[in-house]
């Protein structure tokens, strides 16, 4: 008899390990000519970090926006006391005893002073929030809750200067200066006080609009490349693309 031709394992090996390493699972290979990107150990952590200013200057911004967008409520007031039509009322006495009414029961004057305040109030709203996005393109959490908190006190501060820029509340003496039968206006009042959300809401609306449109993008993590190097040739997460198997005139083997 001959003895088998197979040498004997190593005595630092045992059968066992030889198998196990020829079960184990193989990592993927590159194709040939190419080679993997892998982003450096802390790039996705860096590129998804805040790229920001910083929180306390964020909110000393954000301050300053809502007192000068506060303070843009005084013009507000001024233009709708301005341009708001006069609601007529005529002064009579009734039995020694002074009594005012609506010149014209059935005029509109009193829902052109509401439309007028809600019109101002909206184009108010769209030239804050493109003046904002001008001055701080980035935008932030809270230099969006500084502008639709500026524009609801600037609404409020409106309101009042306006009636205050008005004719006076007390009709009584307004008729009696006036005299019997004359017509004189009525002092400014705001009856749909929803109108008072016609700034905040449009300045909101319009800088998230402006701000996705035009504000600046995030920057990709891994580059064009992507983890596995993705690139504009269309290459899959093994190479597999413009430039994969095909790409040299290689026919797959089976």
């Amino acid at each position: 008899m001959t003895a088998p031709l197979t040498p004997p394992p190593p005595p630092h090996q045992r059968p066992s390990q030889s198998a196990e390493a020829a079960q184990a699972p193989q990592a993927p290979q590159a194709p040939h000519g190419q080679a993997w990107q892998v982003p450096p150990a802390g790039a996705g952590a860096t590129a998804y970090e805040q790229d920001g200013p910083g929180m306390k200057t964020e909110v000393r911004e954000a301050a300053v926006v809502t007192v000068g967008v506060a303070l843009g409520g005084l013009l507000l007031g001024l233009l709708w006391w301005w341009l708001a039509p006069q609601v007529p009322l005529v002064g009579d006495v009734v039995d020694n005893s002074w009594v005012v009414y609506f010149k014209d029961t059935e005029g509109e004057q009193a829902i052109g002073v509401d439309g007028t305040f809600t019109l101002l109030a909206l184009a108010f709203g769209l030239v804050s929030a493109l003046a904002v996005f001008l001055v701080r393109r980035r935008g932030g959490v809270p230099l969006v809750v500084a502008l639709c908190v500026g524009g609801l006190l600037g609404s409020l501060l409106a309101w009042r200067f306006g009636i205050w820029l008005g004719p006076g509340k007390d009709v009584i003496a307004h008729a009696k200066a006036a005299g019997k039968g004359v017509t004189f206006p009525a002092p400014l009042k705001l009856n749909a006080k929803g109108a008072l959300l016609a700034w905040p809401l449009a300045a909101l609306v319009v800088h998230l609009g402006l701000t996705a449109l035009f504000g600046p993008r995030d920057p990709d993590p891994y580059g064009d490349g992507g983890p596995y190097g993705h690139g504009a040739h269309g290459d899959g997460p093994y190479g597999h693309g413009a430039h994969g198997a095909g790409a040299h005139g290689d026919s797959p083997t089976a």
